[in-house]
């Protein structure tokens, strides 16, 4: 019985681990067909864009294309 109640919990706390690790990853600007490095390093630029630009508040996962291209392009012009 304890058995299996331990192999759901270990394999829930290895999968939360995991996607908690995720904190980076490589996305590509077609714009200037270069990849940058997506981390919380980029986010206040994130949020900044979206309040200049008055876009909805929405994880950069969920853009659409048009709006993560146009993002880089106001990344670009804003280093």
């Amino acid at each position: 019985m304890l058995r299996n109640l331990l192999a759901p919990l270990t394999l829930a706390s290895i999968l939360l681990v995991g996607c908690a690790a995720r904190v980076s990853y490589r996305t590509y600007d077609p714009y200037y067909r270069d990849y940058h490095e997506w981390s919380d390093a980029e986010r206040p630029h994130f949020d900044l864009w979206i309040n200049e630009t008055h876009h909805r508040r929405v994880d950069y996962d969920h853009l659409r294309r048009e709006e993560r291209e146009e993002y880089w392009r106001w990344r670009h012009d804003h280093q």
